[in-house]
Parts: structure tokens; sequence; C-alpha cells
């Protein structure tokens, strides 16, 4: 991910990419080679050098690597999920905010065109119903299928939903790793909305859908494929109509929103409370899993 992150900031004319930073150093030479700047093999070699950095590390490593550079003044994008527990995410967040800097987590399906069409119509939705399916791949397994894919759903559900989460429920499997790779969630919140929250890392084809029902409105969405299909009744009729907002580029509008929020000390994006919300959310439904799976297998 650091890869790509670097070369959405290169790309743009209002920041500068100084150095990229990594532990093997063919690769970071590699990177650097490509956008002309320098490799570093210590990442705290940008201090001095950068106003501030993307942290795109094993999710073990956020609080070191994230809150050091939070401590010598860098803002910092840090990749989803924001730390391995609250203790963490907590002590990011309370840096950040005791130094006045931004602390964006990068929850990049917030930024997904589609999905932000979608969100600006639904006033109070009643049921969310996402599902998440990739195939098994090394990236990203560091952590289990609650925090590498399923935490995407649960953040949009949180940022739909009008009420706080009051009950859940959850059930997962462990299928080619010694942790969970598929999990099926159930969110209750305050509101009478309930979502209900499918991911899965061992399957044939990639899917991303997201479908969100209200009184008057039901909206499906391919969040892969950018398309969206509204449903309502008119005149006794069900109507329907299609858009389409493919060719967007969320990972490159997440780069512009944090460097925005940088350069105009006015920030836009998933900040520390967000994350760690988010995070909170997909910690016990990991909980829940596991404990399933002490009295069944």
């Amino acid at each position: 991910m650091g890869r790509y992150h670097a070369q959405k900031l290169a790309a743009r004319g209002d920041c500068e990419l100084v150095a990229v930073a990594d532990v093997d150093r063919a690769r970071a030479e590699a990177l650097a080679a490509a956008h002309g700047c320098p490799a570093l093999h210590d990442y705290k070699g940008i201090f001095g050098l950068a106003d501030a950095a993307v942290v795109s590390v094993p999710t073990e490593h956020h609080r070191e690597v994230a809150g050091a550079c939070l401590e010598a003044g860098l803002h910092v994008l840090v990749e989803k999920p924001i730390a391995v527990d609250l203790r963490e995410s907590g002590e990011l967040t309370r840096l950040a905010n005791a130094r006045g800097l931004i602390l964006h987590v990068g929850h990049v399906e917030r930024c997904n065109a589609a999905f932000r069409a979608l969100a600006a119509r639904m006033q109070r939705p009643l049921f969310i119903d996402a599902e998440r399916l990739s195939g098994f791949k090394q990236r990203g397994a560091d952590v289990d299928v609650v925090l590498d894919l399923m935490i995407h759903d649960l953040d949009l559900a949180l940022a739909l939903a009008k009420g706080e989460v009051s009950d859940v429920s959850a059930c997962g499997f462990r299928v080619l790793t010694g942790d969970i790779d598929i999990a099926n969630a159930r969110i209750e919140f305050s509101d009478g909305c309930v979502a209900s929250l499918s991911a899965s890392r061992v399957s044939q084809a990639p899917v991303r859908k997201l479908r969100v029902f209200q009184t008057d409105l039901y909206v499906s969405a391919d969040l892969q494929a950018g398309r969206l299909r509204y449903v309502k009744q008119s005149g006794g009729a069900i109507e329907e109509v299609e858009e389409n907002h493919a060719g967007g580029d969320a990972l490159a509008l997440q780069a512009e929103e944090f460097i925005l929020s940088v350069l105009q000390k006015r920030f836009v994006g998933v900040d520390g409370e967000g994350g760690t919300r988010a995070l909170k959310l997909a910690l016990e439904v990991g909980r829940l899993v596991r404990e399933r799976l002490q009295r069944f297998g």
C-alpha cells in the first residue's frame, strides 16, 4: 500500500514527496528511483525533512511508527485499522490532539464516489446490508478478516446510521489461516437501524456490495464497479434509476483530503476518534467470533 500512496502523493502539485522509507532496501530504492526522491531504510530519517507522513506498515507497528512521527511534529495518515487495540489508538489520538496535528485514518471507502452519492441520498437508514469478499492475499494477513476487510463496512455503517451501537452479534470461521477468515456480524443501533455485514478473504471473486433501505427508498451499490441503483415508489409504480460513478480514484481523493487538511488546518476525513470507533466495533465483532469458535471449534 505504501507504493500506491507514494504514487498518489508524487502526482500532486501541492506537495513534494521528499523520501520513501522501507526496511526492504531493494523495495525502497526501486520506489524512490521511480519518483526521483531519496530512499531511506529507517523511517526516522524523514524527521526534519517532511511536514507529514503516510504510515503504511503492519498494524502491530502503527503505534510505534505513527506515534514517533507525531512526536516529531509530523501530520500523519495511518492505514486502517488505526492500531491493534483501543489503548494504542487512544494514545495516538491524544498525541495528535495535544500537538495540534492531523491524524487521518485511511478508511478509504469513505472516498468511494458511489458511497458518497449513496450517503447523500439516505436520510434515515433502517437496514444496511454489506458483503465484502476477496481472494486470499498475504498482504493484510497480519490481522483477521474483521480488521482487514469488514472494518471498511463497519466504518461505513457507522457513517450511515444515526444512532449509537446498542447490540452486536457475530459468527465466523477459520479456513486458510489460524485466525478468522470468514465473518458475519449483525449490528443494532439505538435509532432502530440494523446492519448485517459479511466478509471473506477466501473467496473466488472480489465483491463489494452495499444495500441500504429507508422508508421511501432502497439503494443497491456495487462499490467496486461504481454503480448505484435507486428503487422507490412513485405514483403507485416502482421507479428504478441507475447511476454510474465508475472511474473514480478513492486513494487519490484520500491523499487530496489529507494534504488539504494539513495545508488548510481544517480536517477532512476520518480522524483518530472515528478510527477508534471503527476499531472498537471491529474488536467487539472479533471477540464474539472467537468466543463462538471456542465453543464450537
